[in-house]
């Protein structure tokens, strides 16, 4: 159809088997539809607007939902033999510009115009990884990281293959910040490490988060900080033998990093946790829960979303549903059941990835459910009306 094109609204309106939740299903096409990584703000223009990516045309293409009326609007025109990363797009927090990858090319998006600037070039003999904007918008960090594909393969997004080889092979990586107004790049950390999920804090320029990646338990540490303006790097919750805490992200106030994790203790119940950390090591909160997810979420301590993939431990078969945590007095209650999501999470593309609205009040994920990914929001009762899991056979 082509950048610019509008199509009608395929919203729909359905009731959560469990919960009795209204669930509104945003896309409806017979190819896969899901929104931007979990770590990244899709919603824009006084969120009134979400972005999202869908494989309509037999190719992967950026679109802007209308929430109020369920139109999508076309925003790239890439062809099947492209290169773009697009479901890493991220929005520049200060005006309405979008970033992602694009064969060898960073490209700016102009979500007004549909205008496309490059911006960078990737150097040979590497590729990239994540990118985010800084929280005053001026910067872009992003990673490059050694290209082993001439003896690794890998097929990182379909199944994790080569997971294991490339963390094992220790690539050269680099955090790369490109000033987005004189368009001057500098390298402010390299090491012989995978290192990804380059996340910068929404509200503070002068810091990010980044990882190194690879199979929790292989790699030294998973979570690291760095102070971009002191040009200091640091261990994230460290001091824990055998406990594996990653899938980091920032809470709205940017100031603080939820996580989960699993650890080989008995001590702990069922050897699994979920929590926050304050970026500088201090405010530590923990919780012990006993189910399987792939991703949470929360934009502050008070509620956390999270995409169960089992629950063996109550014996029942309620394991792919979006779960809800609530902080109580100092504690964690739940979780309780939002809405079943029945997400197959058999690539990158059908990860649930759920992820609260701006306001908390809704929970957007990604679901193959029908055989193709769409995306849905959810809206966020009160907690205490939504059953707990023992409640549920």
């Amino acid at each position: 159809m082509g950048k610019g094109y509008v199509y009608d609204s395929e919203m729909s309106v359905f009731t959560d088997s469990i919960s009795g939740v209204k669930i509104t299903k945003l896309t409806n096409y017979l190819a896969h539809n899901f929104h931007t990584y979990f770590t990244n703000n899709g919603w824009y223009e006084q969120n009134s607007k979400l972005l999202l990516v869908s494989d309509r045309g037999n190719c992967s293409n950026l679109y802007s939902l209308e929430l109020k009326t369920g139109k999508l609007t076309q925003l790239t025109n890439f062809t099947i033999n492209d290169d773009a990363r697009i479901q890493g797009t991220y929005i520049n927090p200060t005006k309405k510009e979008a970033y992602f990858t694009f064969n060898d090319k960073i490209i700016a998006l102009n979500l007004d115009t549909l205008e496309e600037e490059e911006i960078f070039t990737l150097p040979n003999g590497y590729i990239y990884s994540s990118l985010s904007c800084t929280a005053d918008g001026e910067n872009l960090c992003f990673g490059l990281r050694e290209d082993l594909s001439h003896r690794i393969h890998s097929n990182l997004s379909n199944g994790y293959v080569g997971f294991k080889e490339v963390e094992a092979a220790r690539p050269h990586t680099q955090i790369c910040m490109l000033h987005l107004q004189t368009n001057t790049m500098n390298v402010i950390h390299e090491e012989n490490r995978w290192i990804g999920h380059i996340n910068t804090s929404p509200t503070q320029p002068h810091l990010l988060s980044f990882c190194h990646e690879g199979p929790w338990s292989r790699v030294d540490h998973r979570m690291w900080v760095m102070d971009i303006s002191k040009n200091q790097v640091w261990k994230l919750r460290d001091g824990y033998p055998n406990q594996f805490a990653g899938h980091e992200y920032w809470h709205d106030d940017g100031i603080h990093i939820g996580f989960h994790g699993f650890t080989e203790s008995v001590a702990r119940k069922d050897g699994k946790f979920l929590g926050s950390i304050k970026y500088d090591n201090t405010n530590l909160e923990e919780y012990d829960f006993p189910y399987q997810n792939m991703h949470i979420h929360s934009n502050d301590s008070s509620m956390i979303v999270g995409d169960g993939q089992q629950a063996s431990a109550y014996g029942n078969t309620n394991s792919d549903c979006i779960y809800l945590w609530k902080k109580v007095n100092d504690d964690l209650e739940g979780p309780r059941i939002l809405c079943k999501h029945r997400g197959s999470f058999h690539t990158q593309k059908v990860h649930v990835h759920p992820r609260f609205s701006p306001d908390g009040k809704k929970v957007l994920f990604t679901s193959d459910m029908d055989g193709y990914a769409n995306v849905y929001l959810v809206d966020v009762p009160s907690f205490e009306k939504l059953p707990m899991m023992d409640e549920i056979e």
